[in-house]
């Protein structure tokens, strides 16, 4: 049991040194500076910057913590605007939150531009578009029905009036600051309505339409907002588009939080680790097990959870590891393989697709899960329970064949062995006998019957 221990603790540490070293490896790119006139004119020196972040997911930590650290780098680079082009089909209060008041905070003018072409700010994205300095959008787009994810998930009737209310406040508010249409922007959140972007040019919930970039950039020129050191005018005329991507570090950890893959990463840990427990020494399944589940960890403590069916999860698999130990006639397998489904099922608890996991997903891992931890342990379990064929204690219950006669002591032949044997009944030469024990080089046997 210590050894055990003691190789987990030691499979643990190299995780954490992996991830260490991960950490320091999964730098961001670089930025690319890209020069928005077509003309070939030397920019200004200095030059004037605009920072431009995509936002092409939903609203998770992962992505409220890149835009964040955008705004500081923008602030820090001292940026005439930061441009965020966003295409989301809605996120998490709790980052929406985040986005929000850093949005508010800021010190350098936030455009959020809902693009490209065919994309949408739907749910948490309304929140996000009101709150910016100037919002636009693309051609063909649309913005609306804005009700953000609860980490909760469904909720009753009260809890449920409740929250809306004090979204359809803070929506009204934010509106409010920014001089657009809170009216609008309260029915996005109580009505779920959704509108394109000449309908919200019109009932002034956006600033502009652009169709690309350059044409954004040009068109916010010589606009003053109020940002959180007072009123500023934008300066774009000359600027450079600077390109701030999510880089590699982001990226992965959106991956990560994705929920299917999420649900992938648990179930892989679960069998790292129960492999790694039943044959103790392999090592890499107990590393590779630590590793997914803690990554798993990481992308559901960002997601609306449901611990009911976490708990299924777990209880599907002790139903399966017990269904090798109990003569249940199937009925424990049957049992692990409905708890696994409904477990899955009940795992992600949302209203938003997008945050839900997937049917292509969950279908395949409860049969896989299902067959392999059936077949795994009944196997491991019959081979515990089989006689043993080494050894001393191999040879009982083998056939020999008497060489001599056996009336008390003389030799048997077995496995192409003369063997001293004794017996307490007379064996004539010739005969079959079955060892029933062993003694020392000394075999104890009995006619075959």
């Amino acid at each position: 049991m210590r050894t055990t221990i003691a190789k987990i603790i030691i499979s643990l540490s190299l995780l954490l040194v992996l991830i260490g070293l991960a950490g320091i490896a999964l730098s961001a790119a670089p930025s690319k500076a890209v020069k928005t006139s077509p003309t070939a004119t030397p920019p200004i020196s200095p030059a004037r910057t605009v920072m431009l972040i995509t936002i092409d997911a939903p609203i998770t930590p992962v992505v409220a913590e890149y835009i964040i650290r955008s705004i500081d780098t923008a602030e820090k680079d001292d940026a005439e605007a930061i441009i965020i082009q966003l295409n989301t089909p809605g996120g998490l209060v709790d980052s929406t939150n985040e986005i929000i008041m850093k949005m508010m905070s800021s010190a350098v003018p936030t455009v959020v531009y809902v693009a490209p072409s065919g994309g949408r700010a739907a749910s948490a994205g309304v929140f996000i578009t009101l709150a910016a300095n100037i919002a636009a959008m693309a051609p063909t787009t649309h913005i609306g029905a804005a009700s953000p994810v609860q980490m909760q998930g469904e909720m009753d009737k009260t809890m449920s009036k409740k929250v809306t209310n004090d979204l359809a406040a803070m929506i009204r508010g934010i509106a409010e600051k920014r001089g657009r249409n809170a009216k609008w922007a309260e029915e996005a959140v109580r009505k779920s309505v959704s509108i394109t972007e000449t309908e919200a040019l019109k009932l002034g919930v956006i600033d502009l339409i652009a169709s690309d970039i350059t044409t954004l950039v040009k068109k916010i020129d010589g606009r003053t907002v109020d940002v959180v050191l007072g009123k500023r005018t934008i300066k774009t005329a000359d600027a450079v588009v600077k390109e701030h991507p999510m880089g590699l570090r982001y990226k992965l950890l959106g991956i990560i939080s994705n929920p299917n893959i999420a649900y992938i990463l648990m179930i892989l840990g679960f069998y790292g680790l129960y492999f790694e427990l039943s044959n103790p020494g392999a090592i890499f399944p107990g590393v590779a097990g630590a590793i997914c589940l803690i990554l798993a960890f990481y992308a559901l403590q960002t997601l609306p959870i449901n611990y009911a069916g976490l708990m299924l999860i777990v209880l599907a698999i002790i139903l399966f590891i017990a269904e090798a130990f109990i003569t249940s006639h199937g009925v424990l397998g049957i049992g692990g393989v409905v708890a696994m489904l409904f477990g899955s099922l009940m795992l992600i608890d949302s209203p938003d697709p997008s945050l839900r996991i997937s049917w292509v997903v969950i279908i395949p891992v409860v049969a896989a899960s299902s067959l392999l931890f059936i077949i795994t342990v009944t196997v491991a379990v019959r081979a515990q329970r089989s006689r043993v064929d080494t050894g001393k204690e191999g040879l009982i219950g083998m056939h020999a064949e008497a060489r001599t006669d056996v009336n008390g002591d003389g030799q048997v032949f077995l496995r192409g062995e003369y063997w001293n044997a004794r017996s307490d009944e007379h064996i004539a030469k010739g005969e079959k006998v079955t060892v029933v024990a062993v003694e020392g080089l000394r075999l104890t046997v009995k006619k075959q019957g």
